[in-house]
């Protein structure tokens, strides 16, 4: 049975426009039961919807601020903004030294934007590298937007599909996106990258390993209030993609695709995010000198089987 998260299926955008669609309850409760999970059905089922069965859109949004507002508060915990500087600092440090001029950092899918603010109000990054928040669900934009100007952050916000704006990314990143593409639509994330301008990708996901659904039980259990988080959390981590899965989808034409800190290199009771990183081929050789011995944790496609051991 495939392993469903509710947020995915009460929010639905046309990627074209950006516009909203209505999502019928019934028929989300009915598609959750078919996967088996009758827990997930039970929650949407619980959720208001008006005299056509159509979900509120109102109680929607709230519902999903509320929940990426645990999500922030969680991330926090686990020092996320610590553990992407930590990779994208020396990442940064090798386009420096390749590209003059000012660079852009796109988050995709970047939610209530706590990466991007994180970002923006420790400066680790350095100044003369521009913050773009950018997704598809209109709610969050417009909640990030307005926590960043109560923060008074140098950074911004945008609804819409992050490879289709107006100036192009230096580097994209995203944390928690990459287990919500399935099949092909995996590649498809990276062969947009590597045909824009982007010199690099660096993204940070669940790593797959067999304590990643008891961790993320845990962790959601413990600290996430609303049904719909705790169940979402803990999907999440089972649509977690294997290593194999990863290097093989990022391996898209102009990119060099890199994992860090794979399973055979990893310790799995300490680590929870890993990226996939992408660098244009001129870069690989700068970014390893960056990384210092931490390079030795960087594997390709063609040591995976060894470091796997």
């Amino acid at each position: 049975m495939p392993h469903l998260e509710i947020s995915d299926l009460i929010t639905v955008t046309d990627p074209r426009s950006g516009a909203r669609l209505p999502v019928h309850r019934g028929e989300v409760v009915h598609r959750l039961r078919e996967a088996g999970d009758r827990r997930a059905a039970r929650i949407v089922a619980a959720l208001p919807a008006d005299r056509h069965d159509v979900l509120d859109p109102r109680a929607v949004d709230r519902l999903m601020i509320g929940v990426h507002t645990e999500l922030q508060r969680l991330s926090e915990e686990l020092r996320l903004g610590e553990r992407l500087v930590h990779v994208l600092g020396p990442l940064f440090e090798a386009v420096r030294a390749t590209v003059p001029g000012p660079l852009r950092l796109v988050d995709v899918g970047s939610g209530l934007g706590y990466v991007v603010r994180w970002l923006a109000a420790h400066g680790p990054l350095g100044p003369e590298v521009e913050l773009v928040g950018v997704d598809l669900d209109a709610a969050l934009v417009g909640e990030a937007d307005r926590l960043a100007r109560a923060e008074e952050l140098d950074c911004r916000f945008v609804h819409g599909n992050a490879f289709d704006l107006p100036e192009a990314a230096t580097v994209y990143v995203s944390t928690g996106v990459l287990h919500h593409f399935r099949g092909p639509d995996l590649a498809e994330f990276f062969r947009a990258q590597a045909a824009s301008p982007a010199l690099a990708f660096c993204h940070f996901d669940i790593a797959a390993t067999r304590l990643a659904p008891v961790g993320a039980w845990v962790f959601h259990r413990t600290r996430m209030r609303h049904p719909l988080g705790r169940h979402d959390g803990v999907a999440s981590a089972r649509r977690a993609h294997t290593d194999e899965t990863l290097l093989h989808a990022a391996a898209a034409p102009g990119m060099r695709p890199l994992l860090y800190e794979p399973r055979g290199l990893a310790n799995p009771f300490c680590t929870t995010l890993r990226p996939i990183i992408g660098v244009r081929p001129e870069l690989e050789a700068p970014l390893r000198r960056a990384l210092g011995r931490a390079a030795r944790r960087l594997v390709g496609p063609e040591q995976l089987v060894g470091a796997a051991r």
